[in-house]
């Protein structure tokens, strides 16, 4: 990464992230998508931010109108009217009003004559910031791609000599043009819009660099919002020993004095089986201890978490009410991965959250935007960032095995638990009952048993250690001989 090279901003914060500061004084880039995708909104927002720092913009057209263009941008609360405006539209009619320039109609012309009109009206208007929507209509202009190329090199350079910085807008196409245009670009930022959302990524940024991989992307009122990739910080808190039990003796032994801060915890079960009702347990204790924990719902509304909670005893309303605890419903595909990250950091970074709870997994997966295959990806790296904070993380987990436990988790995200504790069914004797235990804790020691586990009006009850029963993670419990049983 460069950090010498003169940059100025595009207006959308967390793109200049992803771009390392912004974009570099006197160049051209380039921005790719398919119609929808938000190639000129992108452009505008970099057009009024110019504006807003009193510098001059010029919007070169030729596919929209003045007051088409001007009336969409106020949509967004963009406001170009100290803008200048280039129409090179077919129809279009230059030098008859302000902040106009009249070239002749371009079917009349040699492309070269068109180039030279431009220029001229680029060099008196000396803009610092040129959008140029789409750069397509200068390919038009040309007889052959040896002849466009050729142009649009003279072109940079010249732009290059003003010191002027052009974002150009290009639908992908599979030719030798959008391979040349891309080549000869300082710079590429492309958009995506599909079945699990809008997504940005810069493959180039030359001189500076950029941030690698796909980020957020989100078309709302106010304009273009984009989320860069969550990277852990550079450092890493402290870890010490400090242990935050559950407040429920018999669990707290299991785990030989409670869960690390810093480390994270899978829940893992079937359904129905109390997970939920653990971790809440788990954010009431530390409510009470001023950690501001947080719960992130993704398959249950918070009034049936919080009936269900308070059903039990735990004052969920009373500590939200306290702002002691915070309880967030995340929508089906509202959010990409990289928002919900951004938001989880907000909160822990501004409310000194240390505690964070998943509820659940496969809901995170199914809810957020982005390809299931990487969404493995998005959370392990907001894990590391949580851990880097010594934020204490909760992750519940659902199996779909009723009985039995054939794998500690029911996604192949495992390897990111420093804790795993298991809720399971057992049937011993024609009876239905319910079992926890731990599987895995990596900071510190636990208990090798099975205690038994149950729900009630006045809250968890976790049992003594069950030492007459064998095979029950096989999920073929069986009685086992003792003394006291020697059947």
């Amino acid at each position: 990464m460069n950090t010498e090279l003169p940059t100025i901003e595009t207006g959308v914060s967390g793109l200049d992230e992803i771009l390392y500061g912004g974009l570099v004084t006197g160049r051209l880039y380039l921005v790719v998508g398919r119609p929808g995708t938000g190639k000129t909104l992108l452009g505008m927002e970099f057009l009024q931010t110019g504006i807003a720092a009193e510098e001059t913009v010029l919007f070169v057209h030729g596919e929209e109108s003045r007051s088409e263009i001007v009336a969409n941008a106020s949509s967004f609360g963009i406001d170009l009217d100290s803008a200048n405006f280039l129409d090179l539209g077919p129809d279009s009619d230059f030098f008859d009003a302000d902040n106009a320039y009249d070239l002749v109609d371009s079917r009349d012309l040699e492309s070269e004559r068109f180039i030279e009109e431009i220029r001229g009206a680029i060099e008196e208007i000396n803009p610092d910031r040129v959008l140029l929507d789409p750069i397509s209509q200068l390919q038009y202009l040309e007889p052959s791609e040896y002849q466009f190329r050729k142009r649009l090199i003279s072109f940079m350079r010249f732009l290059k000599g003003q010191g002027t910085t052009v974002l150009a807008t290009m639908t992908p196409a599979a030719s030798r043009n959008d391979n040349e245009v891309r080549s000869l670009s300082d710079g590429v930022v492309e958009l995506e819009r599909g079945d699990r959302g809008r997504r940005i990524s810069v493959p180039k940024h030359r001189g500076i660099g950029q941030r690698d991989g796909t980020h957020g992307l989100e078309i709302r009122e106010t304009g273009l919002e984009v989320y860069p990739s969550l990277l852990p910080t550079g450092h890493a808190a402290e870890f010490g020993p400090e242990r935050l039990p559950f407040g429920i003796d018999e669990l707290d032994a299991l785990l030989d004095g409670g869960l690390e801060r810093g480390t994270a915890t899978f829940v893992a079960g079937p359904t129905g089986v109390g997970k939920s009702t653990v971790g809440t347990q788990f954010l009431g204790e530390a409510a009470g201890r001023g950690d501001h924990p947080v719960a992130y719902l993704f398959e249950e509304s918070p009034k049936t978490f919080v009936h269900r909670s308070e059903s039990i005893g735990i004052p969920v309303s009373e500590m939200e009410a306290a702002g002691t605890l915070a309880v967030e419903a995340v929508e089906p595909l509202a959010l990409s991965a990289e928002e919900f990250a951004q938001r989880v950091r907000e909160r822990v970074e501004t409310t000194d959250t240390g505690i964070v709870m998943i509820d659940g997994v496969e809901g995170y997966k199914v809810a957020l935007q982005g390809e299931e295959s990487t969404l493995g990806r998005k959370l392990h790296a907001l894990i590391r960032y949580l851990k880097s904070e010594n934020v204490a993380v909760l992750l519940l987990d659902e199996t779909d095995q009723v009985t039995g436990m054939p794998s500690a988790t029911s996604a192949n995200i495992s390897y990111i638990a420093d804790n795993v504790v298991f809720l399971n069914y057992i049937e011993t004797d024609g009876e239905l009952r319910k079992g926890i235990g731990v599987l895995k804790k990596r900071a510190g020691n636990f208990e090798r048993t099975i205690r038994e586990f149950e729900i009630t009006p006045d809250g968890i009850v976790v049992g003594e250690p069950l030492t007459g029963v064998e095979g029950i993670l096989e999920g073929t419990p069986t009685s086992r001989p003792t003394a006291n049983n020697p059947k």
